[in-house]
Order: structure tokens, then sequence, then C-alpha cells
């Protein structure tokens, strides 16, 4: 059964900015020439992580709610030159909207069941051209 983890976006206070550094960092890999790959490193590995990598993805919550994610292409746990264990999540650099769900601060990350996390937005196009404030407050309302 698929399962996916939630995680806090900190540096980034828009599904903007997270698509800017994910951009930046494509181009960083491409001017060394080496090939890009997206990961994000955390301290905690996943114990389930044949759940997480059916199908599973990593939602970031922004300004205190999920508003995106990025599909889970593996993770990596390993030691880093201070001898912490640490762990490397391998993301799809696509990031795909999801509707506001309001999340409130936590540390770290945490599972989330598929049937708790936020649909997507299903014209992201339209979405993606949308202010963000635009897109919020529209959200609130229940119009999205």
């Amino acid at each position: 059964m698929t399962l996916h983890l939630v995680k806090l976006c900190v540096g980034a206070d828009s599904v903007e900015s997270l698509q800017a550094w994910i951009d930046f960092r494509k181009e960083q890999a491409h001017s060394a020439g080496v090939e890009f790959v997206q990961n994000h490193t955390t301290r905690m590995v996943p114990t389930r992580k044949d759940e997480l990598l059916d199908k599973g993805s990593l939602y970031w919550v922004i300004k205190g709610k999920i508003q995106c994610r990025q599909n889970l292409l593996d993770i990596r746990p390993f030691t880093d030159n201070a001898g912490v264990k640490r762990c490397d999540l391998i993301l799809e650099p696509r990031i795909i909207l999801t509707q506001y769900q309001p999340k409130r601060p936590f540390q770290g990350w945490r599972y989330l069941k598929a049937d708790d996390a936020p649909r997507d937005i299903k014209n992201a196009a339209e979405a993606a051209a949308m202010p963000d404030a635009m897109r919020r407050d529209l959200t609130e309302l229940c119009l999205l």
C-alpha cells in the first residue's frame, strides 16, 4: 500500500521559490557537467521504505499548508563525515500542486497515509498561472 512523507519546506516561502531553488540546483549541476539528482537530506531514515517507494511522494508544507508534492524515487541511507547517520530522499524534480491542507508545525518528517493526502489540483496549468494569494483565497472559499 502506498505511503507518503510530509515535511516542512524550510527556506521556501512559496511553491515558486521551491521551484526556483530546484531550477538553480539543476543549472549548477549542468554547469559543472554532472548529472542532476534532486535530493533532500534528512537525519532519520524511514523504516517503511517499500511502502514509500510504491508510488509515494514527499508532500511539502509551506506557510502552514501542504501545497505541493514531489514523487519519491529512492531512499538512500548513508553516514556523513562526522559519523552521523543520514538519509537522502531522491525526488523527481517536477513539482505537483495539491489542494491546500492545513498542517501544524513539526520537526523532521511524518508519514502520511494515502487516504489522508490532499488531492492533486486537476488543472495544474491554470493553477500555476494563478497568483499564490488568489489560489489560497479561492481555496479557503471552497471555490478550488
